[in-house]
């Protein structure tokens, strides 16, 4: 499992965005976006390159760190 923390989330809806852009890369089985603490954590096969495309280049957060857990 990887735990992200994410700058830039504000609303359910930034959750939501998150979390429907990492599902959607294959090989991620769940992902659980917490607003209060700025994190996902992420399970399945998937690279920190891959979760800085979704996050940084196609949602437009801050990937603050990425730590597997």
């Amino acid at each position: 499992m990887k735990k992200v923390i994410i700058n830039g989330m504000s609303c359910m809806h930034c959750v939501k965005h998150v979390t429907d852009g990492l599902m959607e890369v294959d090989g991620v089985t769940s992902v659980n976006v917490d607003l209060a603490s700025k994190t996902a954590k992420i399970e399945g096969v998937i690279s920190e390159e891959q979760i800085k495309e979704v996050i940084v280049d196609d949602l437009e957060f801050e990937v603050v760190s990425i730590e597997e857990i």
